[in-house]
């Protein structure tokens, strides 16, 4: 088998490139461990920036996402009594969109077929060879048969956990990373939100968010011990706690209903660096994963693949070479801002376990300046949009 761009990870990261790709004529080839189903059933983020739905748009894959995707003009910050509303589109003039990232997946899977995006799903033992060189291949088996696909270029769009990132010599390669001491649990549940925008609260028992998936599907989540199982939240008592944490005025507002789904997720920040090496260039958690406080791990992604398509559809078409050697500088100068800004707003909004009196009232101190700061809130509503590309 062989192609011009062989993408290992059929994520929305994998398969926005992919289409991107093949919309300028560059032949791809996308190679997924998991079948399709399991890609499709894992639940993650929902706040789109622009940058997201622009290129969605430009591919024409924004039938469901102008019908289904809710806009939001706004999110607020609560501090235990009060809501600090944060007027995106008065302060900067932008918005984003709720739209579930399971969604921009089944979109994106949906649209491969007749537009030449060839996946292969359930590629077991995949691997990478010749990285450093101009013919880079990979090995993979599927239904029991070795295969080999062989490429100009390999782009890991494979995760944290993937071998893309692997494959990188470590006398080359620079980690950071940034361990939090909790985690997120979730709770998916058929029951109207509790507010039409998203709110992010900071209370003296923990960290809470009210977000959701529709108009009828909320999504919520609370800080918890790392150490906590969620056979040790009962649904009840995960409903009492949301209740208390958002606040009197939208606790009031929670409908309850049984879980459809329920888990708990550690956080951390990292970034990888550099995210091109000879041949292979990485994009989206493969390089790079933010807290999800900051709603900016799919948009990451997304910007990465931007940079990228650009970048190799100029190779492929122009023969020029100039964005490909400039590709990790120039995805990195932005994941570093977001992280800058996911890091900033899990700081502010969370408890942490060696937290001082001092630093509880520095926090508050700091949600009480951005209440009655424009400055402030242009800042976080400039960062929460989305920076230019």
């Amino acid at each position: 088998m062989k192609t011009q761009v062989a993408i290992v990870g059929a994520g929305p990261a994998g398969l926005l490139l992919g289409h991107l790709l093949r919309a300028e004529g560059v032949a791809v080839t996308i190679v997924e461990r998991a079948s399709a189903d399991y890609v499709l059933g894992r639940i993650r983020a929902g706040v789109l920036e622009r940058t997201t739905t622009d290129l969605l748009r430009r591919l024409g894959i924004d039938a469901r996402l102008d019908a289904e995707g809710l806009c939001h003009e706004g999110f607020a910050l609560a501090d235990g009594e009060r809501l600090i509303r944060i007027d995106i589109a008065g302060l900067t003039g932008g918005a984003v969109t709720v739209y579930g990232q399971t969604e921009v997946t089944r979109d994106l899977m949906a649209a491969a077929p007749e537009r030449g995006l060839e996946i292969v799903y359930e590629a077991g033992d995949v691997a990478l060879h010749d990285i450093d060189i101009d013919a880079p291949y990979l090995t993979f088996e599927q239904d029991g048969a070795p295969c080999r696909l062989d490429a100009r270029f390999v782009v890991g769009c494979d995760g944290f956990h993937g071998p893309s990132r692997k494959a990188i010599p470590a006398s080359v390669a620079k980690a950071y990373e940034k361990v939090y001491p909790f985690g997120w649990l979730g709770i998916l549940a058929d029951v109207p939100p509790c507010d039409h925008e998203l709110i992010y609260a900071n209370h003296d028992r923990g960290f809470a968010l009210a977000s959701m998936r529709s108009p009828t599907r909320s999504r919520y989540y609370i800080q918890v011990p790392l150490d906590d199982r969620v056979e040790d939240w009962p649904d009840d008592r995960l409903w009492d706690e949301l209740a208390v944490r958002l606040g009197p005025e939208a606790g009031s507002r929670i409908t309850r209903g049984p879980a459809l789904e329920k888990s708990i997720a550690p956080l951390r920040s990292y970034v990888f660096e550099p995210m091109r090496h000879g041949s292979l260039f990485l994009a989206g958690d493969s390089a790079h994963i933010v807290p999800p406080t900051g709603a900016k791990g799919l948009n990451l992604a997304a910007s990465d693949v931007a940079y990228l398509s650009q970048a190799l559809s100029a190779f492929f078409r122009h023969n020029e070479g100039a964005l490909i050697e400039g590709y990790s500088q120039r995805a990195l100068a932005r994941i570093w801002k977001a992280e800058r800004f996911s890091w900033q707003l899990t700081s502010l909004m969370h408890r942490f376990p060696d937290q001082s009196g001092f630093d509880r009232r520095m926090q508050m101190a700091e949600l009480d300046y951005i209440a009655g700061s424009r400055a402030a809130q242009t800042a976080i509503a400039e960062n929460y949009v989305g920076l230019p590309l």
